[in-house]
C-alpha cells in the first residue's frame, strides 16, 4: 500500500497534568511535523483528546511522544483507539473544549 491507502487513524485520550501547560499546541506542532492531519482539544474532564490520520510510522511516533508531552506536562496515561480514516484539512487544528 502507498499514499492514501496506507493511511490509518487513531484517537488519543491523554490524561495527567495536560491542560494549562501548552499540551494542545505542542501536540499540534508534533503531529504537523510528522505530516499528520486531524485535530486536538481539551476535554472538560481535564484530559486532552486528539484524532490524527496519516502514515502508520508517523502515528506510532506521535503516540510515543504523547506519553512524554511538553516540559510542564505530566502525562499519566494515553488511551489509543482505532478509528476510521477521515478527511481533514492539510494540518492539525485546535478545536474548542468539549
Amino acid at each position: 500500500m502507498t499514499g492514501a491507502d496506507a493511511r490509518i487513524a487513531r484517537r488519543l485520550a491523554i490524561r495527567g497534568r495536560v491542560q494549562g501547560v501548552g499540551y494542545r499546541v505542542w501536540l499540534r506542532d508534533v503531529a504537523t511535523a510528522r505530516g499528520l492531519h486531524g485535530w486536538v482539544r481539551n476535554r472538560r474532564d481535564g484530559s486532552v483528546e486528539a484524532a490524527v490520520c496519516g502514515e502508520p510510522a508517523a502515528i506510532e511516533s506521535l503516540i510515543a511522544a504523547a506519553h512524554v508531552g511538553p516540559a510542564l506536562a505530566r502525562v499519566t496515561h494515553v488511551d489509543v483507539d482505532v478509528v476510521a480514516v477521515f478527511e481533514t484539512p492539510a494540518d492539525v487544528e485546535i478545536r474548542a473544549t468539549a
